[in-house]
């Protein structure tokens, strides 16, 4: 089954952009419905890698293909549907193992990726500082390592971007090895700069309240935090736009103490393991938080799968050791209905708007509660030390 782009992909047609394929595959563990939806995701990955969407394809069997993932009829169906569409790659939602997309180019003839290398390539895009790039690098080689054959190129590209090919197949196993150990070279680095910045981390917030803002990629995660702190992050309509964690002091009432907000990278479902522990680091900002803040689009009509991968993701990362807050976000683009229905089934969350500030006072009294809870218990561990410490010193003269 062949499937045109989406009104929006059409919308915004660029001779500049690569034109990709996308494919997804139904099967009994997937039904039509929620294959249907994740390609609209992988829509807005390949537009955010800088692609353009000519075709979707389509295929429902019992189980995935060995080889080709499809079988070897829908491969030349695409093949074909590539040729009409003058498409130079092909992306599956689904992951490839190597042996899976060298057989796929061979019989397309054209460039193959999965839904890991291309949040991989948005990755490399989106890294500013030195850890994300390091991050992204790591998760690139381990990627990449078993797909050496006529892929080494995405080595070179520090840029990241859809568009690259490689200049093919040379000295195979030289590569591996210079790969390899430039893979251990980047943890050694990665190890370092995180020994650092969490020495610096302590430091910082020994006396503050740190709240961490986590959620599905696009819920407005940037946008609140400079609705809330006056910060100026990047924040823009598309997937992960963010990387690096970026802290900013809050404040949320009279009597509290000292408060920080930090933005986290988006999740997403189906993201690489590989790129999880890649960016340890940047997600120990939820971790060591106080609290967190589970932002969700509240006008997103697939919302509940995407709390479900985020709250999935958080109890990885944090378990339930660090306090947690649903906010519903985007709550000016809900009707009167959407809004009753969310407060029934979602009774302890709250609703805000972080492009008009609906709700902020609420969001600001709730954060200011936990905060006061924070700073008495601190205060209490205090008194307890102290009070232990002057027992022992009693007790030393006696």
């Amino acid at each position: 089954m062949n499937f045109a782009p989406t009104a929006a992909a059409r919308g915004r047609h660029d001779n500049s952009r690569e034109r990709v394929v996308l494919v997804g595959v139904s099967t009994r563990a997937q039904d039509p419905a929620t294959t249907a939806q994740h390609l609209a995701e992988l829509e807005r990955l390949a537009f955010s890698a800088g692609a353009e969407v000519a075709g979707v394809l389509v295929q429902n069997r019992t189980t995935f293909d060995p080889a080709t993932l499809l079988g070897q009829g829908k491969v030349l169906e695409l093949a074909e549907l590539c040729e009409a569409n003058n498409a130079d790659k092909i992306v599956f939602d689904d992951d490839l193992s190597p042996g899976q997309a060298k057989r796929l180019e061979e019989l397309t003839q054209r460039f193959i990726l999965d839904r890991s290398g291309l949040i991989l390539d948005i990755f490399a895009r989106q890294a500013r500082t030195r850890e994300a790039k390091l991050q992204v690098e790591i998760a690139q080689l381990e990627y990449l390592i078993p797909r050496l054959t006529k892929m080494w190129a995405h080595l070179e590209r520090q840029g990241g971007g859809i568009g690259t090919l490689g200049p093919g197949e040379t000295q195979l196993e030289t590569d591996r090895r210079i790969a390899r150990t430039r893979l251990a070279k980047l943890r050694r680095e990665l190890a370092d700069l995180e020994t650092s910045r969490s020495e610096q981390g302590k430091r910082r917030r020994s006396d503050a309240f740190s709240v961490a803002l986590a959620g599905y990629t696009n819920a407005g995660k940037s946008t609140l935090l400079n609705s809330l702190t006056g910060a100026k992050v990047l924040a823009q309509d598309r997937l992960f736009s963010t990387l690096d964690a970026t802290t900013r002091k809050l404040w949320v009432g009279e009597g509290a103490p000292e408060c920080t907000l930090s933005d986290t990278v988006g999740f997403i479902r189906k993201l690489p393991h590989h790129l999880v522990a890649s960016f340890r680091s940047t997600l120990r900002v939820v971790d060591e938080a106080d609290l967190v803040l589970h932002l969700v689009d509240g006008s997103d009509k697939f919302r509940d799968e995407e709390m479900r991968v985020a709250r999935d993701l958080l109890d990885e990362l944090c378990g339930d050791t660090v306090p947690r807050i649903v906010v519903f976000n985007k709550a000016d683009l809900l009707d009167g209905p959407d809004r009753e229905s969310m407060a029934i089934h979602f009774p302890h969350a709250l609703s805000v708007s972080a492009s008009t500030r609906e709700g902020f006072d609420t969001l600001r009294a709730a954060i200011h509660q936990e905060a006061m809870s924070w700073k008495r218990s601190r205060t209490a561990k205090a008194d307890k030390q102290l009070e232990q410490a002057v027992e022992n010193l009693d007790w030393n003269a006696a």
